[in-house]
């Protein structure tokens, strides 16, 4: 079978992307109205020819080899963006990833031959001259995708540098300046950490700005989360002293794409759960799964780029006997979801739960490893929803300790689900537990065979 023949998912193509500008301006450019030309070749090439906001045309062209590779594909287009791959290519092969209806198979234009033919024997990263552009890309090279790698290293150490400064700076000036109006860290430093092509750091710095408008006791929270900033920092200029895993662990939090490590695991997987993050032009889907034979519990992704839902959509309470691939990092959770060997089944079998100071063990467990982790998933045994003032806790229906709930991707609706499931008796209820406390996203009743999403 040929490159062409299997063509790649979105989320697998935004997985590209050098930085979080990149994948949204790359997100919205993958519509066909951008496009005009676009045709691909059953040797592995896609090229089109894009209408740009700015009035000007840019060619593109790109290679269709498996993302996931370290060097990712060959690319090129005449647009001026220094990112490598642009947001044109990753346009262009979301647009192809969408299918043949959308790209078809088509004779390559003389450009495109051309191209092709000056990449054949150029062995230059940096000078090379090709049709579609006044560089060429040079990503086929494995000793240039080295070099780059070490560049973005370089940059991400400088950008990591300066975020050390800037909090040095907020801290000698006091947190109180962080509430004056016009105070330029948040945009202006993630902007900076952008450029250092590290958008995890610039992620974590924008939220520092819902931090500060979180309500009373905001210093201590903006303090917690300069803290870990700081640490995670410190974490990547002194990573080649940090265990694999954690060092594997701090690359993620900094925003370096990771490819799948280690053999596939085939077992029948249970759907626990599934929910979107909109974002304005990008929307992350969050799938749980549960090992039935393995007992592991994984979390798949999928992307979908603007107008587009993510293509990975799976039946909660159903099992799918699959492979899957774990990422590297400390905890392990992130898999890629690989070759599927029969559709969705029901299935009776259910996680296994904890006590609700187990799900509070299992967090700070969670935490040793990885200090920047949120929450953890968990599945909670007996527990009885109850009302907490004007909130919401889930209390041991055995004992005397209980969790305060947090709202999940359904809001109030969600939380009256799981009351009603309940009817004041105890429930099964997955869900994920962090410092806020636990937010359910599927529950079992007692002799129920069917899961229910919340």
């Amino acid at each position: 079978m040929t490159q062409q023949e299997v063509r790649r998912t979105a989320d697998q193509v935004l997985s590209l992307a050098p930085d979080s500008v990149s994948r949204k301006a790359g997100s919205k450019l993958g519509v066909p109205e951008r496009w005009f030309g676009a045709g691909c070749s059953r040797e592995g090439v896609v090229w089109g020819v894009c209408r740009g906001g700015d009035g000007m045309s840019y060619r593109t062209v790109a290679g269709t080899a498996d993302p996931l590779e370290s060097a990712g594909p060959v690319s090129d287009c005449t647009c001026p963006s220094r990112r490598s791959p642009c947001a044109h290519a990753l346009g262009l092969l979301l647009l192809w990833s969408r299918g043949e209806e959308s790209v078809p198979v088509a004779g390559a234009p003389d450009w495109v031959g051309e191209w092709l033919a000056a990449r054949g024997g150029s062995s230059s990263e940096e000078g090379a001259k090709s049709p579609a552009g006044e560089r060429g890309s040079g990503l086929a090279d494995p000793e240039a995708a080295r070099r780059r790698a070490e560049r973005r290293a370089e940059r991400i150490t400088a950008g990591a540098a300066e975020l050390e400064q800037r909090l040095a700076d907020l801290l000698r000036s006091g947190l109180a300046t962080a509430e004056r109006p016009g105070y330029g860290l948040r945009e202006e430093t993630a902007a900076r950490m952008v450029d250092a092509q590290a958008p995890g750091l610039a992620s974590r710095v924008r939220e520092l700005g819902s931090v500060v408008t979180s309500g009373p006791g905001w210093p201590t929270r903006l303090l917690e989360e300069c803290a870990l900033l700081h640490l995670l920092g410190r974490g990547w200029q002194h990573r080649e002293r940090l265990p694999g895993p954690l060092a594997a662990t701090v690359r993620t939090r900094v925003g370096l794409p990771s490819a799948p490590a280690g053999p596939p695991v085939r077992d029948h997987w249970l759907v626990l759960a599934q929910y979107d993050l909109p974002e304005p032009r990008l929307t992350t889907r969050r799938i749980w799964l549960y090992g039935i034979g393995s007992g592991r519990t994984a979390l798949v992704l999928s992307y979908g780029p603007a107008g587009r839902a993510p293509d990975l959509a799976l039946p909660v309470g159903l099992a799918l006997d699959a492979e899957l691939s774990a990422h590297p990092g400390s905890g392990r959770l992130r898999a890629t979801l690989g070759e599927r060997f029969a559709p969705p089944a029901p299935a009776t079998v259910r996680p296994p739960g904890v006590t609700t100071t187990g799900a509070t063990v299992r967090y700070g467990e969670a935490l040793r490893d990885d200090p920047w982790q949120e929450s953890v998933p968990v599945t909670l045994d007996d527990v009885v929803p109850v009302p907490d003032g004007d909130d919401w806790q889930v209390a041991d229906a055995r004992g005397d300790t209980a969790l305060p709930l947090v709202q999940g991707p359904a809001g109030r609706s969600g939380l009256w689900r799981l009351v009603a499931l309940s009817g004041g008796g105890p429930v099964k209820v997955f869900g994920e537990c962090g410092h806020r406390g636990f937010t359910p996203l599927t529950a079992w009743a007692p002799g129920a065979g069917e899961a229910v999403r919340l």
